[in-house]
């Protein structure tokens, strides 16, 4: 399958790896990318267990053509252990908890090479996305981006994360707010693409409405732990009609007033200048890309 770009990998599931039973409900769900998971999802006694079904989830993910992923648990304990298994299977990207420095990113690029060599695959075809749940994790993100070309992306962290910052969790998600405005600064400003922490509680509801805020603050993925949530969460980071028309309008509107020598224009009330038109043109492209405008305009 083509590797879809980190910014149209809209929503990131994650399942557990030993309850085989889950894994036909998260192929079904219509995430973009899924996320088998061998550390938090996986108890310790059922990760051998665990490990014998990577092979059949990844080939099944690409015979959907999904994104697969894999979180292995931390090198220290039985990262080794899942990593060997996680890379016979072949898997697009290795997903790595608690993420925070970069000499274990460096650590798990050398490991990861190695698996390549091993198995004759490409050196460097295998993503890295850190995940990053502490509050160290959260600020060290652009040196993390910097310690290997195989991150394109990086993930945020929720309950681990509410957790280091002894704040109590709650369904407004505001004692993630400082984090979730942080952690898209720092990974725009080291080029990769931010995903969002996963809304915890069950109500699609809440879940749109945290995923719309994400929006506003330019993230353009999401991550998510109910495979029922992720149709609805597609749809916010998919740009809707009255968007793409709006868009329309600002791009033939800016465009006209440049042929006619005037330096903005003013569409709908609002005015018009060369950062707004961008941002237009951007989501148009987006649209296309994700098949909800294919025509050119």
């Amino acid at each position: 399958m083509t590797i879809p770009d980190p910014d149209l990998r809209r929503t990131w599931l994650f399942g557990p790896g030993a309850d085989r039973a889950a894994h036909p409900k998260m192929l079904d769900s219509g995430a973009d990318a899924l996320i088998v998971d061998l550390e938090d999802f996986t108890p310790p006694a059922r990760r051998g267990e665990a490990r014998s079904l990577l092979n059949d989830f990844v080939q099944e993910c690409r015979r959907r053509q999904r994104l697969a992923a894999i979180r292995i648990s931390v090198l220290e304990t039985d990262g080794l252990l899942d990593l060997a298994a996680a890379m016979t299977a072949r898997p697009d990207v290795v997903a790595y908890p608690m993420s925070d420095r970069a000499a274990q990113i460096h650590a798990l690029d050398a490991a990861i090479s190695h698996w390549e060599t091993q198995l004759g695959l490409d050196q460097g075809s295998t993503e890295i996305l850190p995940i990053c749940e502490t509050a160290l994790g959260v600020i060290e993100v652009r040196t993390m981006a910097a310690a290997s070309s195989r991150i394109r992306c990086a993930l945020l962290g929720a309950e681990d994360l509410a957790n280091d910052l002894c704040a109590e969790r709650g369904a407004d998600g505001l004692e993630l707010d400082y984090a979730r405005r942080r952690f898209i600064l720092e990974a725009r400003a080291a080029g990769i693409e931010p995903i969002d922490a996963p809304y915890t509680f069950s109500d699609v509801e809440g879940a749109v409405r945290e995923a719309t805020l994400s929006r506003r603050l330019g993230y353009r993925s999401k991550s998510l732990i109910l495979p029922e949530h992720a149709k609805r969460l597609n749809d916010v980071f998919t740009p809707a009609v009255d968007e793409i028309a709006h868009a329309l309008a600002i791009v033939s509107g800016f465009e006209g007033a440049r042929n006619r020598g005037e330096d903005r224009a003013l569409v709908n009330g609002l005015w018009v200048e060369v950062p707004t038109y961008r941002n237009a043109c951007r989501l148009l492209e987006r649209a296309r890309r994700l098949g909800a405008y294919p025509s050119e305009p």
